[in-house]
């Protein structure tokens, strides 16, 4: 049966495109200048400058021009209108985790866990973090590439479904050009937000120029921490023999007076890029370039069913302060005909935060009497008694709050040389090196004063502390050939030859009054990091191995294209925190591809496409575990099989059409963890996810115009590869969203209004609980697509 708002979607994009060729029918007689044919995107996704069409890959672009046609700020808008790219959010910007081609296992981005299956680049550094991506403000970027499907022998680790690559706009000394844009917007049940940005390229010489760049963003909730209380009953199971479950008569009882807010999940997000291009002579070419951002945002970015529509109810303040820079050079070259390319960069992240987790602590409470685990330090109190009398005093407040940092340093090395484009027999060869620390501390504590006994050792009223150093290490060589076999007929061999490390040491666990057997009662050593009470921790692996490619690319003609690829990608393994658990292994994923690239009708339409089979070996899959502790375990084997197409075509004059779709049927082969059965679906990625716009531009008098009418529609999604836990939890229902825009441009002035998700739509994008499915599935928490938003852009072009 076909659900009504499915109905609604299809016949909202139907009727938009049927408008959209109505009216440029009915004014094509005044359009003038209008582009004729499809543009050619140059993009960088195979290490060389190639036509996006003459590429071999399943590439999609969108450049300089279409993110500004789309208002593409985050990683979020230009997500939507890339239907091989999927994402799962939970706490807000610069969480998200990115997957392609469904290859997602339900990872929950925990700092020990699994890395990210899909890479992320900003021009040649990767900016890939373990929790999230970083969520780069988008302003005067060349291009966003999305390269779907395994780049192991060219990109590395971490780029084993995929890679999304940022290119930014380089210093031009040919001529000065400069641009300003402001915004302000409205949301649905929200409030105001508005925007600045801009840029300079300043020429220096004739072989020097310097292009600055700097941004300001307010984005306002609309997300409502409504006032309300809870009770805590602090059961306790009562001394032994019986251990019957006894409440205390009065309990807890808590409430967010003090925290409850309107549309208090906002965002604030500055940043500045400056960039200097140098050209030593006619071949040689040094770009340094410092990046920085700063993001903070507050609350939570989803709603809870039991609450209602875009509310929640917490109990404690609830931020993230996000800040990066990153500092990269870049050198280009040639030498006797062959191009060389030398880049490194170093990346420099701090996450601060601080989040609710009351919810762990109201159902431990509830369900499994924990009550008098947590107490004061009355001498005698109504836990006394508690598990044979090891615990005694009065229940505290249950709920717990997470100050969180997590520290990031990187440093990234490439070299790589490659023979000239137009011989017969040409090649890549290259070496990549990455060293990367993350310095995670997390403290579980109360707001309440918690018993000195049952803390951890330093830090007062904590209940679990984290303090550890994780160092992920990657060197590589790496090479790709391509031959020729006849005019229209070339073949290509790749290799990469990769050794990895990851170890991770310092501190987890409870407090030696609390636990005797885990934490501090665990430690083998002193402590060797900040604020640890010991080492309880220190364990290493390495892996080594190599990934292969194979591809097969017929020219039909100069306008069609068709290939096929073999490929490989991998993500290595790690280190379990559990002391009975052993390091998880590498997943690989091999990739069977045939895809096409074609121009029809003179270049005014454009039709690519990629057909694909894909087997995930050994895939890594993270759960929460006793005591709320991430393990990772080696789960199985899963099949994909799917379509990626996309479609550019120009009708009539001034009218440009968009679409592009991705189809997916995956499955679990092999199923080795608990609770798992085969032929499961993989979660997160939806079986169809489709994007399509429509844009006509005609003249108005002195002006150029144009109206723009867009609709995404995402599929349904489970959630999780058990069982029990996706029972529990609940599959996240299809969406469909409409965008609209109208603007008129002159002499470099440009106004545009805009509407964003037209009928206020709840599309759902993710869904968590606080603390393990199985005992937090009361209170699961969707995240939501911004409701409808309603704004005004105001902007001028200078030069170029």
């Amino acid at each position: 049966m076909t659900k009504p708002g499915n109905r609604f979607g299809w016949n909202a994009l139907l009727l938009m495109t049927t408008a959209f060729t109505a009216f440029g029918v009915a004014t094509q007689a005044q359009a003038q200048d209008q582009v004729q044919s499809v543009e050619d995107v140059i993009v960088t996704a195979t290490k060389r400058a190639e036509n996006l069409q003459d590429v071999p890959i399943s590439v999609q672009a969108i450049g300089a021009e279409r993110l500004d046609e789309l208002n593409i700020s985050d990683f979020a808008d230009y997500a939507q209108h890339l239907p091989t790219l999927s994402y799962a959010p939970t706490y807000g910007p610069g969480y998200n985790r990115p997957f392609m081609r469904g290859v997602a296992s339900g990872e929950n981005g925990n700092h020990s866990g699994s890395m990210p299956s899909v890479g992320t680049y900003l021009d040649e550094q990767p900016i890939t973090t373990i929790t999230g991506n970083l969520d780069l403000h988008l302003y005067d970027i060349a291009r966003v590439e999305v390269l779907a499907g395994p780049q192991g022998t060219l990109y590395g680790a971490s780029s084993q479904a995929g890679t999304v690559r940022i290119i930014t706009n380089r210093p031009d000394p040919e001529e000065f050009s400069a641009a300003f844009d402001v915004e302000a917007n409205t949301i649905q049940d929200g409030g105001l937000g508005q925007s600045g940005e801009g840029y300079v390229n300043i020429p220096l010489s004739s072989r020097v120029a310097v292009r600055l760049v700097g941004w300001a963003e307010h984005q306002d909730g609309y997300i409502d921490n409504v006032q309300g209380t809870r009770f805590y009953p602090t059961c306790h199971l009562g001394p032994p023999p019986a251990q019957t479950p006894t409440c205390q008569p009065t309990g807890v009882l808590d409430e967010n007076s003090d925290v409850a807010e309107d549309d208090y999940n906002t965002v604030d997000t500055y940043g500045a890029r400056i960039a200097l291009g140098i050209d030593l002579n006619e071949s040689w070419t040094v770009t340094p370039q410092i990046m920085g951002q700063r993001q903070e945002t507050n609350g939570v970015f989803a709603q809870q069913a039991t609450v209602g529509d875009l509310a929640v109810m917490h109990w404690f303040p609830e931020w993230n302060s996000d800040d990066w820079i990153q500092a990269a050079l870049t050198v280009e070259g040639t030498v006797s005909n062959f191009d060389v390319v030398f880049a490194a960069s170093h990346l420099n992240r701090d996450v601060d935060s601080n989040q609710d987790y009351a919810d762990y602590g109201f159902f431990y409470d509830t369900l499994f009497y924990y009550g008098c685990y947590f107490v004061d330090n009355a001498a005698v109190g109504a836990c006394d008694g508690f598990t044979g009398g090891v615990l005694q005093g009065d229940p505290i407040n249950p709920g717990q709050q997470v100050e969180g940092r997590d520290s990031y340093e990187r440093d990234t090395y490439e070299l790589r040389v490659a023979s000239p484009a137009e011989n017969r027999l040409r090649f890549i060869l290259g070496a990549f090196y990455q060293h990367a620390e993350h310095r995670i501390h997390q403290r579980y504590y109360f707001s309440e004063d918690f018993r000195d006994a049952y803390e951890v050792t330093g830090n007062p009223d904590t209940i679990w502390l984290t303090e550890q150093l994780r160092t992920d290490e990657e060197s590589a060589l790496f090479g790709e050939v391509s031959f020729d076999l006849t005019q229209n007929l070339t073949g290509t061999l790749g290799m990469r030859a990769f050794q990895t490390e990851n170890s991770l040491r310092g501190f987890f666990g409870f407090g030696a009054g609390f636990s005797g057997t885990t934490g501090e009662a665990a430690c083998f050593g002193p402590p060797t990091l900040a604020n640890e009470p010991c080492t309880n921790l220190d364990k290493s692996t390495e892996e080594s191995g190599e990934l292969y490619r194979a591809n097969l690319q017929w020219r039909i003609d100069d306008d069609r294209m068709v290939y096929a690829t073999y490929s490989e990608g991998f993500r290595p393994g790690g280190i379990n925190r559990r002391g009975t658990l052993p390091p998880y292994s590498a997943d690989f994923l091999d990739n069977y591809e045939i895809g096409w690239k074609t121009d029809w009708a003179n270049g005014r339409l454009r039709w690519n496409g990629a057909a694909f089979f894909e087997r995930w070996e050994d895939f890594q899959f993270a759960f929460l575990g006793a005591s709320g502790l991430t393990e990772i375990q080696n789960a199985g084997d899963a099949e994909i099989r799917g379509v990626e197409t996309d479609l550019q075509w120009i009708p009539i004059d001034g009218l440009y059409i968009t679409a592009a779709a991705t189809w997916l049927d995956s499955e679990l082969t092999n199923a080795v963890i608990a609770d798992t059965v085969e032929g499961t679906p993989l979660p997160v990625a939806p079986d169809v996810k489709f994007d399509m716009t429509a844009r006509y531009e005609f003249p108005v008098g002195a002006w150029d115009a144009f109206v723009q009418g867009g609709a995404s529609y995402v599929g349904e999604r489970s959630i999780d590869i058990r069982q029990t836990e996706a029972a529990l939890i609940g599959d996240l229902d299809s969406y469909w969203t409409v965008d609209i825009a109208a603007g008129v441009e002159r002499d470099g002035w440009r106004l545009s209004g805009f509407i964003d998700n037209l009928f206020d739509e709840r599309g759902v994008t993710g869904r968590y609980t606080e603390c393990a499915i199985g005992t937090c599935f009361g209170e699961p928490y969707d995240v939501v697509i911004r409701p409808l938003t309603v704004g005004v852009r105001i902007g001028r072009r200078f030069g170029g």
